[in-house]
């Protein structure tokens, strides 16, 4: 079995605890590969060489790192079909995610090429004659990068691509699921012309890379998306760094009784079961108005049979494998959960025996808002279907929750559509469309326990990028601002 090693200061190198560790294919559960358990070691080498190489690419004009990362997205447009296939057979998204999930790496890299042409400060008219007052953006210097599974091309991108336009260097820590992915991504950076130092990779466990990683004081921010829990601890460990976190969701979906129920459904059932409902903007709770209940749920239930578990590579699958038995674990504790809590399970709710990791698409009715089921991040294949008795409660119930990332309305009712534009606690809220679908040129995050990070947009060069403010006084003489005489 191939075994691949860390890139740290433009070399690929072993980790000095000379341990490896498998990625296994979620389809069939068999290694893929070995990697690198890097160690606390291997941080300080990686943090070292970005330390090193951050002057220089800080001095670097914007519009010349933005031209290495429109090279980048070139060559992943160029590689799109492997990596897309890669995403598959290591994360388990059907293909045509897969290729998504490339295409949103392209898409970011090439937005975040042309904000090297921008990295807008703003102007402003000083309260004193013969004085120029504005701002700057500066880098933050070395920021750590920790990603998860679940978009193992896109997300390191989404985080990557805005580090390097604002001058940053980085020490970056995939999930320990995918990280042939992201090695293949950084084959690519390399290939572009980064110089070396400027972007390191050291692979493991969170316990033994991550956290080291989160401590170091020569790093200047974290970036993590990924579990509540985790983001916890990155709080409470990261002392003054500036931190980004964006974390878990349980986003619904309203349907009121004037929606295109049609049209409801086909949303449904992608932010449901799309990606195997391994998204943090998956859709897992539907709270549909009770005069409809009945009739969506009906054409719901209808749906959700027919779709077709296996290997993502293949055309005729719907929904690929979870990424671990882990994941298979959580998701079947929660079905077990829902019937202890006596919500009615219309199908799924079975663990798929045979190779791999697979969960049968799972739908409850007659769900509380106060379950379980409803109020927990599950990450797995699983629905349920809440009744509201008009619009005003559909909010309270899709409000009454921790987080706050994605929301939905299917309504043709445009009043209420602006309504709950105003009123739902999310971060992202999609009228007649899905809870997920985020463009890269808009800012993506949530509210509450979700988080506070903007990603992508122009918010994604703040998350990386500090502001500076610069006063020129030109009156040749000092002047005291505030009246001061």
């Amino acid at each position: 079995m191939k075994s691949f090693k860390q890139f740290i200061n433009g070399k690929w190198v072993a980790s000095d605890s000379h341990k490896t560790f498998p990625s296994l294919n979620p389809a069939s559960g068999k290694p893929i590969a070995r990697f690198q358990a890097g160690t606390k070691n291997d941080i300080n080498k990686a943090v070292r060489a970005a330390t090193l190489a951050l002057p220089k690419w800080k001095a670097t004009p914007a519009p010349k790192r933005g031209e290495i990362l429109l090279e980048i997205a070139s060559l992943l447009k160029k590689h799109k079909q492997r990596l897309g296939k890669l995403v598959t057979e290591e994360m388990g998204k059907v293909l045509t995610e897969g290729l998504g999930d490339v295409q949103e790496a392209i898409d970011v890299f090439e937005y975040m090429a042309g904000e090297g042409r921008r990295l807008f400060g703003h102007t402003t008219p000083s309260e004193l004659p013969n004085k120029a007052c504005f701002t700057v953006r500066q880098p933050l210097g070395v920021v750590g990068l920790i990603t998860p599974w679940n978009f193992p091309t896109a997300i390191p991108a989404w985080k990557i691509a805005p580090a390097l336009i604002c001058g940053n260097t980085i020490v970056f820590k995939p999930s320990s699921d995918t990280p042939l992915c992201a090695l293949e991504v950084v084959k690519l950076l390399i290939e572009a012309g980064l110089p070396k130092g400027v972007v390191n990779v050291v692979t493991g466990s969170g316990s033994e890379v991550g956290t080291p990683l989160v401590k170091h004081p020569k790093v200047a921010g974290i970036s993590f998306t990924g579990s509540k829990a985790t983001g916890e601890f990155i709080t409470a460990n990261a002392g003054l760094k500036k931190v980004g976190l964006e974390l878990g969701g349980k986003n619904a979906i309203i349907v009121l009784d004037d929606a295109d129920l049609d049209s409801a459904v086909e949303g449904i059932l992608f932010g449901a079961f799309g990606t195997t409902g391994q998204r943090c903007t998956a859709t897992s709770r539907v709270i549909v108005h009770r005069k409809v209940k009945s009739l969506l749920e009906t054409k719901l239930l209808r749906r959700v049979k027919k779709l077709r578990l296996g290997n993502g590579l293949k055309s005729s699958v719907d929904v690929g494998p979870l990424i671990n038995q882990k994941a298979v674990e959580k998701t079947h504790k929660y079905t077990q959960i829902g019937k202890k809590e006596h919500a009615k399970l219309l199908c799924g709710g079975e663990i798929i025996k045979g190779k791999g990791f697979f969960y049968s698409p799972t739908l409850f009715t007659n769900v509380k808002p106060s379950m379980k089921i409803a109020q927990e991040e599950i990450f797995g294949p699983s629905l349920s279907i809440i009744t509201a008795k008009d619009f005003t409660d559909a909010i309270t119930i899709c409000n009454n929750i921790e987080y706050g990332l994605s929301s939905a309305i299917y309504t043709n009712n445009v009043n209420l559509a602006m309504k709950a534009v105003e009123v739902l606690e999310t971060g992202i809220v999609y009228v007649n469309s899905s809870t997920i679908g985020a463009e890269v040129h808009l800012p993506f995050g949530g509210t509450k326990n979700t988080g506070h990070t903007r990603e992508a947009g122009i918010e994604g060069i703040f998350e990386f990028s500090n502001t500076k403010t610069v006063y020129i006084d030109y009156s040749g003489t000092l002047q005291k601002a505030q009246g001061v005489k």
